[in-house]
């Protein structure tokens, strides 16, 4: 009976239930005593389109969107380059993607006390919008032009693909450039978050350049 009012408040609230052996059920209990339900919170919140806006504030844009991110650590790690590198904040989409699991929490190092992540049903409706507000949006992919020739300037959004399948198709045309890192060994691509430092340290690079020009 209390099992069935648990599952009719997560239907009510919109929270999504899962099935899962009672092996997966202990693990996610951390090994403690559970009664055959459990729930998986987030690491951290979830901030808005308007956090990252007011964090901003009177600076050109700079933001990271993550399309598909599925591995906890590279995300974690792109949270945590994005705060080095002075974004004012991070998207990812609410499906196929890894969330704020304790476990990117733990290797963003802190950065998420600082970094805004916000999750959207679309990302190219969240683009469209950037788009609107004078964003230069890039895609981060083999096929494109050489990052440094690119003038990466002013307001931007840096898109970084999924480990396995790169940037979605949908997502790189709504992009106003793709750009690429130059390959010099037998290696024909970087780690996503390895790929997606380089690119957001080029941009910060370039805006601390404009600013002190």
């Amino acid at each position: 009976g209390s099992l069935r009012q648990i599952i009719a408040l997560a239907q009510e609230r919109k929270i999504p239930i899962k099935r899962v052996s009672d092996q997966k059920l202990s693990f996610i209990a951390g090994g403690a005593s559970h009664q055959g339900v459990a729930a998986a919170l987030p690491g951290h919140s979830y901030a808005t389109m308007e956090d990252i806006y007011a964090k901003a504030g009177d600076e050109p844009l700079f933001l990271i969107i993550a399309d598909e991110i599925e591995d906890p650590h590279n995300l974690g790690a792109i949270i945590r380059t994005a705060e080095a590198a002075g974004a004012h904040g991070v998207i990812i989409p609410s499906r196929r993607s890894v969330s704020l699991t304790p476990v990117v929490a733990k290797c963003a190092a802190g950065a998420l006390e600082y970094m805004p992540v916000v999750r959207v049903t679309n990302l190219v409706s969240a683009i469209r919008e950037l788009k609107e507000r004078g964003v230069w949006v890039y895609a981060a992919d083999m096929d494109g032009e050489d990052y440094r020739a690119c003038n990466l300037d002013g307001a931007a959004a840096l898109v970084i693909g999924s480990e396995g399948r790169g940037v979605g198709r949908l997502v790189k045309e709504s992009c106003d450039r793709v750009v690429s890192l130059p390959m010099y060994g037998r290696t024909n691509s970087l780690n996503a978050s390895v790929a997606g430092g380089i690119l957001m340290h080029e941009i910060a690079r370039q805006r601390s350049a404009a600013k002190r020009g």
